[in-house]
């Protein structure tokens, strides 16, 4: 633009003698001066687009990153976005709920913990193993086969940079047992044999000795103090504690590292996966001293608080290190919570929690679900699941059909176009239709899930078949795995599981029945 000023001042003496030539000489030079600086501006703005372009290429080529917060015991009911009568606030969650896809019959492989986190890592049934029932302790072995391809090993194959921080609760090569533990040893087999290139873990759930930080296979002190007893909401085993670990500060400690890691994202020019199975709302209930009080619902409530303030923090770092538009980020519950509903009327619906003081009569941590954590029936198995793609994608959208805990990993491997290995997941189907295009139709093949005593159920559509009678976990009846009369059930009709309809359709329980078999196969 100041070319072409200059150019229409320049004078007549500057030009030559003659003032109708100059005229012309003044015409002709702006002339010059126009065409050149509409070329300069032309090709400005096509180096412009060209540039734009390439970058956005370079995004749409670039494989996100991808979190996986599993929270530990988070009920249904509560989070706000799934359960509107709650009112313990869950601004993270609902905020998830806003930025991306909801699904609201989403299922855990099994009721309790250890099974599932087995299910989500390796795309296959836990009761396939030699876990057939209930959850491993802090000291036991290896259950994940060294052989076995888990999500970490395929991104790491895929070439990103992987890490696991918070509970693993799937066995260590600890040395020793409770009675002859030495620090001064390194793990003989931990997440860096399974795929992790970091991980900073805690052996089992946070009421399981030994009580310690493993970093990368170490422990992070060779010192020992003695955990006593803690009776609920406190609820803590007696153990070994190592003396850098402290009961109250752990979900803390465990986020600043997972925050590190996000900071670190991509200095090696990799994308990252991240797993962050966190040690909460599981007991001991020991929220810190920021949300302590924080709600009217006892410590229970102000636990909540601190779960979803730590999905924030994640979200918040992933955001401030602009990482959250090119990241998929999962959010969703091992099993449900082991709160029971509270019915003042009914006695048998009074927790054991409350008896010792712990009332929380007004919140509904599996919503209308019937049961609680370990049992087959909804409350066990149906957690919260959240996925917020990059750029919001599908943001606000809610996903009514069934899926599983066991399909993540080949719905990551089909969105994100990485090959699985023939023989690996193979219980794992892919709902990645479902992350493009949310209101498209996904018939799963029958979900199979488990209880903690080892009884199972088969979900198809709208029906679900408990082949056994009882709860198979905590709820009374208990009941006997395969034990007669099964039950039917149609959740679309009956989500409360209160009308056994076996006997009116006998073929719908044959069908699935044969199905079970089928799936089951020799285990």
């Amino acid at each position: 633009m100041n070319r072409y000023r200059l150019a229409t001042t320049l004078s007549p003496k500057t030009l030559g003698p003659s003032g109708v030539d100059q005229r012309r000489l003044n015409a002709r030079v702006t002339s010059v001066f126009q065409a050149i600086f509409l070329f300069a501006l032309a090709h400005l703005c096509l180096s412009t687009t060209v540039a734009h372009s390439q970058s956005s290429n370079e995004s749409d080529t670039t494989p996100p990153n991808v979190v996986l917060i599993l929270a530990d015991d988070l009920g249904y009911g509560d989070v706000q976005a799934l359960n509107p009568r709650s009112a313990i606030p869950t601004p993270n969650f609902n905020r998830l709920a806003k930025e991306g896809i909801t699904f609201t019959d989403a299922h855990t492989p099994s009721s309790v913990c250890t099974p599932t986190r087995y299910g989500l890592l390796t795309g296959r049934y836990c009761w396939r193993t030699e876990l057939k029932r209930g959850v491993l302790n802090g000291y036991s072995q290896p259950l994940i086969e060294s052989d076995r391809a888990t999500l970490a090993s395929m991104f790491k194959e895929a070439g990103y940079q992987t890490a696991v921080i918070g509970k693993w609760h799937l066995g260590l090569g600890i040395q020793g047992d409770a009675n002859n533990l030495d620090l001064n040893q390194s793990l003989t087999f931990h997440p860096g044999n399974h795929g992790f290139d970091h991980s900073l873990v805690i052996p089992a759930s946070l009421d399981f000795p030994p009580y310690v930080y493993f970093k990368n296979g170490e422990p992070t002190t060779d010192r020992w103090v003695e955990q006593k007893a803690i009776r609920f909401p406190g609820f803590t085993r007696q153990g070994q504690r190592a003396e850098d670990f402290k009961l109250r500060d752990c979900l803390d400690h465990l986020t600043d590292e997972t925050i590190s890691v996000i900071r670190e994202m991509k200095t090696n020019g990799k994308p990252t996966f991240l797993y962050f199975p966190l040690t909460a709302p599981h007991k001991p209930v020991l929220p810190n001293q920021l949300f302590a009080g924080s709600t009217a619902y006892g410590p229970y409530g102000d636990f909540l608080r601190q779960v979803d303030h730590t999905v924030g923090r994640v979200i918040d770092a992933l955001e401030a290190n602009e990482h959250l538009e090119n990241t998929l980020l999962i959010v969703t519950s091992d099993n449900g919570s082991f709160m029971k509903r509270i019915d003042p009327s009914n006695k048998d619906h009074i927790s054991d929690e409350t008896v010792q003081g712990f009332h929380i009569s007004h919140h509904q941590a599996n919503a209308n679900w019937r049961g609680t954590k370990a049992d087959i029936w909804e409350a066990g198995h149906r957690v919260p699941f959240f996925v917020r793609l990059p750029n919001a994608k599908n943001a606000g959208k809610r996903v009514t059909q069934v899926i599983g805990l066991v399909d993540i990993m080949a719905t990551l491997a089909e969105h994100l176009a990485i090959e699985l290995p023939a023989t690996s997941a193979p219980d794992s189907y892919s709902f990645a239709k479902l992350l493009n295009e949310p209101s498209s139709t996904f018939a799963r093949p029958a979900l199979v899930c488990h209880s903690a005593g080892g009884m199972f159920a088969i979900r198809e559509g709208q029906w679900k078949l408990i082949a056994g009678n009882g709860s198979g976990g905590r709820e009374h009846p208990k009941g006997t795995p395969f034990g007669e009369p099964w039950m039917l059930v149609n959740l679309e009709l009956d989500p409360s599981e209160t009308k056994n309809l076996a006997e009116r359709h006998p073929e719908i329980v044959n069908r699935l029945r044969k199905q079970l078999d089928e799936i089951k196969g020799d285990d």
